[in-house]
């Protein structure tokens, strides 16, 4: 199949399929005398394998060390090593994501407390010496 096939099938841009091509990830690519590519059928599941990676947070680079040239020689020991690794690193991001957001509604929650009728810029500094941020002053 030729490469704008191969696009309307995945719903993915001629230039992105070319992109995966470059970097070694699509592998059984054949020219025809035209100079066409054509692709095999194959493409359209190493295409959405490609992707599908790519959303759960694979590199490329990670993505080319576990794909197979071949489907029929998939190093499985590999693939599960890659495959709980990602695993670890999402829970790593989880943890470091929650502690984000505690820091955040910790913050919403100290600007929202100001106190009635403080002025912003005073409830800046208040805020910023709450956090023991140190607010330039005015020497004396």
């Amino acid at each position: 199949m030729k490469i704008g096939e191969l696009a309307r099938r995945t719903g993915l841009a001629p230039s992105t399929i070319r992109f995966y091509e470059s970097k070694g990830l699509l592998n059984a690519v054949s020219r025809q005398e035209n100079g066409y590519r054509a692709y095999p059928t194959e493409a359209i599941a190493v295409l959405s394998i490609i992707v599908n990676a790519q959303q759960t947070g694979f590199t490329l680079d990670e993505i080319k060390q576990v794909m197979p040239e071949d489907f029929s020689n998939w190093q499985h020991e590999a693939l599960i090593t890659a495959l709980r690794k990602k695993i670890a690193d999402i829970e790593a991001m989880e943890v470091k994501l929650a502690h984000n957001k505690a820091n955040l509604q910790s913050l919403i929650q100290l600007i929202d407390t100001k106190p009635e009728g403080m002025e912003c810029r005073d409830n800046a500094v208040r805020v910023m010496d709450t956090m023991g941020i140190p607010v330039g002053k005015k020497a004396t």
